[in-house]
């Protein structure tokens, strides 16, 4: 487990950052933590260091459930907030993104939970005070 704070966005970014920087492709990263955890800011970040997205492209697809990213690698960013079920996620394909060749940055990652990757990252944030974050990053494994 890898275990960080933030003081500002700039650091959740950061983080993020250095994390994509080592992702191998294919891989998943499930993001839990509640309203403006900086889950978002964090994907800016992945985006940024494991594939060169300009940070200002990446924008949570909140009525999307999916934008798709195309730099030195392809980031798959969705966001689950207002998926009903399991059900849902799997009658549009989106498992297939999973073994796609990309990076899969689940936001809401618990509203499937029981179907996200073995092999997958966890990265949970949570609030310590207005501004700083609790970042923790474990594998499913």
């Amino acid at each position: 487990m890898k275990r960080y704070f933030s003081r500002s966005s700039f650091d959740t970014f950061e983080i993020g950052c250095a994390l994509g920087r080592e992702l191998v492709e294919p891989a998943v990263v499930c993001l839990f933590g509640e309203l403006a955890a900086g889950k978002t800011t964090f994907i800016k970040g992945i985006a940024y260091g494991a594939a060169q997205v300009d940070p200002e492209v990446v924008q949570s697809p909140t009525f999307a459930y999916l934008h798709v990213y195309k730099g030195k690698k392809i980031v798959y960013h969705f966001d689950l907030y207002r998926l009903r079920d399991i059900d849902d996620f799997l009658s549009m394909g989106f498992d297939e993104y999973f073994e796609a060749g990309g990076i899969c940055c689940v936001e809401w990652s618990e509203r499937i939970v029981d179907y996200l990757p073995v092999n997958g990252l966890c990265v949970h944030l949570t609030h310590v005070l207005e501004e700083q974050r609790e970042i923790t990053i474990t594998s499913r494994e």
